[in-house]
């Protein structure tokens, strides 16, 4: 049987849903990632990056793809998985700053090294948001979900440059998934969700491709990290100030995603996409 989708007004007349999505909608449409570490470096950031070897930048891809997959695995399933608990967002920040602080201290070879621990510390504090919004942690929509979070920090090379906002940058992993929808036998993928059910080689194929797809998007803004914490001496303080703004954003578009997967659940996608889209256009002008 069909649902009735509700018309976009319905939202308005639930006060709680309306100002929780007006508070999403902030989240997710604020400064990007990259603006924000240029105010905090002090300089151009494209003029950083240049400055890194070559053979450093050539790494960076397979760095992060790694971090990415290493995270996945290592924080979605060592977490307690209790929908509806407070998220702890204070301790995530403290964790994250002190692996950055060590990161830009030791140069590059230990900003390898710090990667794949900061990634872990970030892709836990935005579980951690998820499950308080009231997300299975062992569905496999929600990691997808989670891993989403980290497309939404700056856009790869290969990105028209009309393609920003949040809905553009969300949508690019369902087209991942149609794409892989052929080749997963007596499985139907829909939407932005997957169906729940399909088995762990299937679920481990999945999120290798969304990772995959995610890195080319999670780099570009780890590249500029790494340039800023590579500046001599301020390389420490640089890191740990850096890691304590990447999760606090990370966290902020977390919050910001799944209230909106939340009111989705509830009001359905075009509703609430309609909805969104009249909030940011009042932001906008």
């Amino acid at each position: 049987m069909n649902d009735l989708i509700p018309a976009p007004r319905d939202i308005q007349t639930h006060d709680q849903d309306w100002a929780d999505l007006q508070r999403a909608v902030a989240l997710l449409e604020s400064p990007t990632l990259t603006a924000r570490m240029a105010g905090i470096v002090g300089a151009p950031l494209e003029f950083a990056v240049s400055r890194l070897p070559a053979a450093v930048s050539k790494r960076m891809h397979g760095a992060v793809q790694a971090a990415l997959t290493k995270a996945t695995q290592a924080a979605l399933w060592s977490m307690d998985n209790a929908p509806h608990k407070a998220a702890s967002t204070r301790w995530h920040k403290l964790a994250a700053a002190t692996s950055g602080a060590v990161g830009g201290a030791f140069g590059f070879t230990a900003l390898f090294v710090e990667l794949p621990v900061s990634t872990t510390i970030m892709m836990r504090a935005v579980a951690d948001v998820a499950r308080s919004e009231g997300f299975d942690l062992a569905e496999l929509s929600t990691r997808q979900a989670c891993l989403e979070v980290f497309a939404l920090g700056g856009n790869s090379s290969s990105d028209d440059a009309s393609d920003t906002g949040y809905y553009l940058a969300r949508g690019f992993t369902t087209d991942v998934m149609r794409h892989l929808s052929a080749e997963l036998a007596g499985r139907v993928i829909s939407g932005r969700d997957l169906t729940l059910g399909v088995a762990p080689k299937e679920a481990g194929k999945l999120l290798a491709k969304v990772v995959e797809k995610v890195a080319a998007r999670f780099g570009v803004v780890v590249t500029e990290k790494f340039a800023a914490q590579a500046v001599p001496i301020i390389g420490a303080a640089t890191g740990a100030t850096l890691n304590t703004m990447f999760t606090d954003y990370y966290q902020d578009m977390a919050r910001g995603h799944f209230i909106v997967r939340r009111l989705e659940r509830k009001y359905g996608e075009q509703a609430v996409h309609l909805a969104y889209t009249r909030i940011n256009g009042r932001l906008a002008g």
